[in-house]
C-alpha cells in the first residue's frame, strides 16, 4: 500500500460546514485563508492539521455564543416563573406551568416550546393580568 502523498486531507466536510450554519456573517472562504495563513481559500486544500484547527476554533467559538443565549433565555424564563408564581400558579410544578401557558389566550404552547420572543410577550401578558387584579383588589 502506497502513502498518500502531499498533505493528509479530511475524509468528509460536514463538521466544517454545520458549525459554518451557526456562524451567520461568516464565509468559508475567510475561515479557510485565516486558518491557512493566506495559503489557499478552498476547503479542499487545507491539511488536516489546518481542518483540525479550524474546527476546533469554530466549535469554541460558536460553544461561547450558545452559553450566553442560553443564559439570557434561563434569565428570561425566571422571569416569567416569578410572574407566574405571584400570579397563583404553582411553578413546581410542570404540568400546572404547561397547562397554564397552552391556554390559547396566554401562550398558546409549552413552556419549554417557548422562544425569547414568547417568552417577552408572555411577560407582558402576565404583567398585564396582574396589574388589573391589584386594580379589582
Amino acid at each position: 500500500m502506497k502513502p498518500k502523498q502531499g498533505y493528509a486531507k479530511p475524509d468528509n466536510y460536514a463538521a466544517f460546514y454545520g458549525l459554518l450554519k451557526q456562524m451567520p456573517g461568516a464565509s468559508k472562504e475567510e475561515i479557510v485563508l485565516q486558518f491557512t495563513n493566506g495559503r489557499t481559500d478552498s476547503l479542499r486544500e487545507m491539511s488536516l492539521h489546518e481542518y483540525n484547527e479550524a474546527i476546533r476554533a469554530i466549535e469554541k467559538l460558536t460553544r461561547a455564543e450558545e452559553t450566553e443565549v442560553m443564559r439570557i433565555l434561563k434569565s428570561k424564563r425566571s422571569a416569567v416563573l416569578h410572574q407566574m408564581q405571584l400570579l397563583g400558579v404553582d411553578t413546581a410544578d410542570w404540568k400546572r406551568v404547561d397547562a397554564y401557558c397552552l391556554d390559547k389566550r396566554i401562550a398558546g404552547k409549552r413552556f419549554n416550546r417557548l422562544d425569547y420572543e414568547e417568552l417577552e410577550a408572555l411577560l407582558k401578558k402576565i404583567r398585564a393580568i396582574r396589574r388589573k387584579q391589584k386594580e379589582e383588589d
